[in-house]
């Protein structure tokens, strides 16, 4: 499981030093596009359940079609070398809109690379929907609504 929240640079190739409780998990990892405009960081095993889930949206709407396209053509394999760093394509920091400092997050089954901005407005959205009213969860498992 991945947690935290973490600042972090690329250098001028851009390559990005993973936290270091991260490294060991992700010695052979994948890199993706992934919704809300950041990338995603997968260990193989996970990767492979994400891939079955975009091929699966392939057979879906022209939308889910393109998503998955746009998923697959920039997924890369991103293995740390000595240093722990991972070398991020050029299409992919452009997705994100990388520039030379980012956030790194877990997201428990994966890791996050955000722009830094953008973070901050996602984090922004989720630390108001925290402090708002509670989300009602259904008490039974009945349909119908009875008890």
């Amino acid at each position: 499981m991945y947690l935290g929240e973490f600042q972090h640079s690329l250098d001028p190739k851009g390559r990005l030093i993973l936290p270091a409780r991260f490294r060991d998990p992700l010695a052979e990892a994948f890199v993706t596009s992934q919704m809300d405009g950041c990338l995603a960081l997968w260990t193989p095993a996970e990767f492979h359940r994400r891939a079955e889930e975009m091929r699966d949206l392939a057979k879906g709407t022209p939308v889910e079609r393109n998503m998955s396209r746009v998923f697959f053509a920039g997924a890369q394999e991103a293995n740390p070398d000595r240093q722990g760093r991972i070398a991020i394509p050029a299409s992919l920091r452009q997705f994100a809109r990388l520039e030379s400092q980012v956030v790194v997050t877990g997201a428990w089954d994966h890791v996050e690379i955000w722009d830094v901005a953008a973070w901050e407005q996602a984090k922004g959205a989720g630390e108001s929907a925290l402090h708002g009213p509670p989300v009602a969860i259904a008490a039974t498992s009945d349909p119908g609504g009875q008890p």
